[in-house]
């Protein structure tokens, strides 16, 4: 088990300001600067914030195990509280030179990553200003027309669609949760369509959609391809995926925009999202004036690419430092991580597979597991699924909740007295969940019981087993 909180690494950050300080000794002491801070004052306020602070879920621990949440690494953190001290802003070089280098250098390897030399790209707040970006330049490219997106995609779509102007097309998925293409090719023959997103990692469930053959109805009929991997987009490095996600990970680079979120599996604090276009052209769209920002030097500043004006550099810091530490390699120490979740998410998903009490729809593609109580009714389901995850808290195992539709988990599998079936969700996406599989499983056992009762016997086989080598019968 992960120790509760890391505090080991402190020591470093002095050993670093103090480096950080000797750069600036030169300064002179200025006449009425700020008298030094009350230290007691200090202290009961941030002894206050602490206390405060613990009312929270251990997100930082395998036992969290529900929404995405995971700490940040150790010298993510430490590098963004060292920038702190400097606290640059990555709008202009004026307000963060060094930052905005690091910036450039950490999202050019992200766009490595995905197999592009050049790009134009930058961080910003998260996936839904990084979204709305690549939505804005594919309006701007093709005023008029449509954004489609699977009906699993993330509801910022939608909502980003309607702040852009843009209608929204919503777009069937399969009994896994993917984007149907037999579907988006009769919604583009009905109406033109200038963007289609394709998910890679959906939020509900890890879905990826089948970017090869999203990638076939571009060829056809020419719309813009936007990759949505703000959850998924880090596991183009693993090498435990299934081949059908493997596949669609490997043509990423295809798409015309990516968008992923360092601030989830790229181990960053919130908030850190990313876009990438791979036509560096686009900037065009971005251009503006400042008279008194961009005075300072004749390179490209980033808030001259970025819809977005201040922005913290100390994320590009931490970001870069994180990069330096574990470049973003196959085979390396960050796609390990990665592949361990995924191997958690597989031994989770065998386990509950072979409870009875339980119906898995499908098997991870990523790192999420979603599972429903075997019940007659959905809503019956959906009630001990909530009663489960309440006594599951209760035991200090916190899970997540997800409504599905019941198409999900194959006809007559609930009676449908509602369209959806809340279900059990477990994001997995800490690399110490793979040891703490047991524990999750003990405590989930428990909270089961608590919730419904003793566990079933397993069903019995519809005949007797056969003998290894027995002959068979003929009619």
């Amino acid at each position: 088990m992960a120790a509760p909180l890391d505090a080991d690494t402190l020591p470093l950050l002095r050993t670093a300001l103090d480096r950080l300080a000797r750069g600036f000794a030169s300064l002179p002491v200025t006449p009425g600067a700020e008298p030094p801070s009350d230290a007691a004052a200090l202290e009961r306020v941030l002894l206050e914030v602490a206390d405060r602070l613990r009312d929270n879920y251990p997100y930082f621990h395998p036992l969290y195990a529900g929404q995405m949440l995971k700490p940040p690494h150790p010298v993510a953190r430490l590098a963004y509280a060292l920038a702190q001290w400097i606290n640059p802003n990555n709008h202009a070089l004026d307000g963060g030179r060094a930052s905005s280098a690091m910036e450039k250098e950490a999202v050019a390897e992200i766009a490595r990553l995905f197999g592009w030399s050049t790009h134009l790209g930058h961080l910003c707040g998260g996936g839904t200003m990084a979204n709305l970006e690549a939505l804005w330049v594919a309006r701007e490219l093709a005023p008029g027309r449509a954004v489609a997106a699977s009906s699993q995609a993330h509801y910022t779509h939608a909502r980003l669609s309607g702040v852009l102007g843009m209608e929204f097309e919503p777009v069937p998925v399969d009994g896994r949760g993917r984007m149907d293409p037999a579907a988006l090719a009769r919604l583009l023959e009905r109406r033109p369509v200038g963007v289609v997103v394709a998910t890679l990692g959906a939020t509900a469930t890890g879905a990826v959609d089948p970017l090869p053959e999203l990638l076939a109805l571009r060829e056809r009929h020419g719309f813009r391809l936007h990759a949505d991997a703000a959850y998924g987009g880090y596991y183009a490095l693993a090498d435990n995926l299934a081949p059908e996600t493997a596949r669609a990970f490997a043509r990423i680079g295809e798409a015309d925009s990516i968008v992923v979120d360092p601030h989830k599996h790229g181990l960053q604090p919130y908030g850190c999202g990313c876009v990438l276009f791979r036509d560096p052209s686009v900037g065009r769209f971005y251009r503006h004036s400042s008279p008194y920002t961009y005075f300072s030097s004749p390179e490209l500043h980033l808030g001259e690419i970025s819809l977005e004006c201040s922005r913290p550099g100390a994320a590009a810091v931490a970001l870069w430092a994180t990069q330096r530490l574990m470049p973003l390699a196959r085979g390396g120490a960050f796609a390990g991580r990665l592949e361990r979740s995924r191997a958690a998410a597989l031994a989770l998903h065998a386990r509950l597979g072979a409870d009875p009490r339980w119906s898995c729809p499908f098997p991870p593609e990523l790192d999420i597991v979603v599972w429903a109580v075997r019940a007659g009714r959905a809503s019956v389901a959906s009630a001990r699924a909530r009663a489960v995850f309440e006594e599951a808290a209760r035991r200090g195992l916190h899970l997540a909740l997800a409504d599905l539709p019941l198409e999900f988990f194959g006809a007559g599998a609930f009676e449908a007295d509602q369209a959806t079936v809340t279900c059990l969700r477990s994001v997995l996406m800490k690399p110490e969940h793979l040891g703490a599989l047991e524990t999750i499983g003990s405590l989930l056992d428990a909270a089961a019981e608590a919730a419904l009762g003793p566990r079933p016997a397993a069903d019995p086989p519809l005949r007797p087993a056969r003998p290894s080598g027995s002959p068979r019968r003929s009619r």
